[in-house]
């Protein structure tokens, strides 16, 4: 019995290819009490194997995260199998707002401690006790409150091609680091500002908006199904869109486009751009910034000394490779210090005082 991806991405990109079906891009997520999720996983993996479904999902005893893609015409046959199971019935599925039949080329269904590395420590606090889902509509008005704090929950990498006009962006390179961050800076608030925050599809706030009420705020919001659902809401119901940029993804095509405000720009030479690309140099993979110039100018490489490798025969750079990890700058996305246009966050915390927002 198959139990994991056997195929490599460029056997199944030809298989895409030769299918010439069109795909479907999605994500959702639950949280719920599952008893056995490698039992779980095994399950879920052997059914959507056979129907196609391609992505990264996440399970966990706290519940499920998943982005994925499958062909469209088994979304229907995808849904009645969700919907055979309990606390997935029903569930809201986020359809991405630029489809790419290439979004996911491999089928990794994981087993993890948690959905969502926060951090946190659930025995502490009631994690069901969340803040108030709202929808575009009642975001746009909230936004516009003069006794708003609006925080995007995402990290830099993130925020940096795209966020709400005046949210509070922090500079955070994971999830977990910016909730102490916020609760410190707007400790002095917790009873008179209302809360608000937004993600890509909505988890990251599903678990934040509980840990904010648990430290005191008393006026917690989250948008619901967070810039996915928002981006479709707007378009549905022909309201005013207060997002500026694109929306960062976590699969192969790495941004939606929300507006057409560039709000970012090239690493190398400054100039106004927001495609992310990763380092051709396999010893690096440095995400970052890259206009179309510098793309062929580097040869897709993040520095000269990258270039330099990328341009060596395969086996050499192999060689070079050889009992070395990653460089340190790859964890980095954007801020390694031979970029000289990555973005200056030296002094973005200071965004999160509330009396100069």
């Amino acid at each position: 019995m198959q139990l994991y991806n056997k195929l490599s991405a460029k056997e199944r990109a030809d298989l895409i290819e030769k299918a010439g079906k069109d795909r479907l891009t999605l994500s959702f997520y639950q949280y719920a009490n599952i008893e056995n999720p490698q039992e779980f996983r095994d399950q879920l993996f052997i059914t959507w194997d056979k129907l196609d479904v391609l992505g990264r999902i996440y399970v966990a005893a706290e519940g499920i995260n998943g982005q994925l893609s499958l062909p469209a015409d088994r979304f229907n046959e995808f849904k009645k199998h969700l919907d055979t199971i309990g606390f997935l019935k029903g569930i809201r599925l986020n359809i991405a707002v630029e489809q790419d039949n290439m979004s996911f080329l491999k089928l990794k269904v994981k087993v993890r401690h948690k959905i969502v590395a926060d951090g946190l420590n659930d025995d502490t606090f009631d994690v069901t006790d969340k803040g108030v889902h709202v929808g575009a509509e009642k975001f746009n008005e909230l936004i516009e409150d003069e006794n708003t704090v609006l925080v995007d929950m995402r990290n830099h990498y993130e925020s940096e091609i795209g966020h709400f006009k005046n949210a509070v962006t922090p500079d955070v390179d994971t999830f977990r680091e910016s909730l102490d961050i916020i609760e410190d800076d707007l400790k002095a608030h917790k009873a008179d500002k209302n809360l608000v925050m937004y993600c890509t599809g909505g988890i990251r706030c599903e678990k934040a908006s509980a840990y904010f009420k648990h430290k005191g705020f008393k006026n917690v919001y989250q948008l619901e199904g967070g810039i996915i659902e928002y981006t479709r809401q707007i378009n549905e119901k022909n309201l005013e869109n207060k997002f500026l940029g694109k929306n960062f993804v976590f699969d192969e095509r790495r941004a939606e486009k929300i507006s057409d405000d560039v709000i970012a720009q090239c690493h190398q030479c400054g100039t106004p751009f927001d495609v992310h690309t990763n380092c051709a140099n396999d010893a690096c993979h440095l995400l970052f910034i890259q206009c179309d110039t510098c793309k062929e100018e580097m040869n897709n490489c993040c520095s000269e000394n990258c270039k330099d490798i990328h341009a060596l025969p395969y086996e050499e750079q192999k060689a070079l490779r050889k009992g070395q990890g990653n460089s340190n700058d790859i964890f980095k996305k954007g801020r390694a210090d031979h970029l000289p246009y990555k973005k200056d966050l030296r002094n973005i915390f200071e965004t999160l005082k509330v009396d100069k927002i």
